[in-house]
């Protein structure tokens, strides 16, 4: 298994070649203008690019999205996206448990949010298996539009559903922070969302805490990646604009592009395909 790399208050990047796919992928974790802990981390492994966003207060936040990280990474390669999917839940199970005999200094229990991708082989094709649980993200752009892969698990999402707030009211709402999933934080089964598609070169992924989308519209996250001319760029301008408009929480982003394994490195990283 390919060693595991755990970002926190910095910015990493590098390529991965996994199958007929070239990945050029970029992390940046910031600590934001606002808060004086960094309970985010994101982690990237070959084929697998994750975050979380810890809750619980010091540093208890701290050691659960590390515990969930580091767990999910113990994840082998297994074949399908039905295989793969087992092995995610069985070390989710795992990592509630550890989280779960963490100490904390106060009566909230250390809980995180985790969300991102595994690239896995399905019927000789390689595909995104996506994983979710709570109110980080996980978007693709492809062909000049950004989609939101991921349902988020809170309580301003339940309120869109049920047509009682917008999307952009929801950004602002004083409940925008109440989750309704997580590892950990008292809840009793880790229950997460899994969806699959089709990876093509050309993709663009990005994963992000709330401290990015609590700050900038969807239009505006579009732009960026649009723009950029590499996956390191594209995540510092996002962190970089989030702090510009006050990075009232952590900020984490990955960025990871997807290309043809054989194409010649000197294309641009990230293409607007529209």
């Amino acid at each position: 298994m390919d060693a595991a790399t755990i970002v926190r208050d910095e910015t990493r990047s590098g390529t991965d070649f996994v199958g007929e796919l070239r990945l050029e992928w970029a992390a940046a974790c910031n600590v934001g203008r606002v808060r004086e802990t960094n309970e985010d981390a994101a982690l990237v492994r070959p084929g697998m690019y994750l975050l979380a966003d810890g809750m619980g207060g010091h540093d208890s936040g701290e050691l659960a999205s590390e515990a969930a990280l580091m767990t999910l990474s113990e994840a082998q390669t297994v074949g399908g996206l039905a295989d793969t999917q087992g092995v995610l839940n069985d070390l989710l199970v795992l990592a509630q448990e550890r989280i779960g005999a963490i100490d904390t200094e106060t009566d909230r229990r250390a809980g995180t949010t985790t969300t991102g991708v595994v690239l896995v082989t399905e019927d000789g094709h390689p595909h995104w298996l996506v994983l979710n649980i709570g109110d980080s993200r996980t978007y693709r752009y492809q062909n000049g539009t950004l989609n939101q892969l991921t349902t988020d698990h809170s309580q301003v999402q339940e309120f869109i559903e049920a047509g009682f707030l917008t999307p952009e009211q929801a950004r602002t709402d004083p409940r925008r922070n109440v989750i309704t999933r997580a590892l950990g934080a008292g809840m009793v089964d880790p229950v997460a969302d899994f969806r699959s598609t089709p990876a093509y070169p050309g993709d663009v992924l990005l994963i992000c805490s709330d401290g990015l989308t609590g700050e900038l519209p969807d239009e505006e996250i579009a732009d960026i990646l649009s723009q950029a001319q590499s996956a390191e760029e594209a995540a510092g301008r996002l962190v970089d604009e989030a702090l510009a408009l006050g990075a009232h929480d952590n900020v984490t982003v990955i960025v990871v592009s997807a290309h043809d394994s054989v194409e010649t490195l000197q294309s641009p990283v990230i293409e607007d395909a529209g």
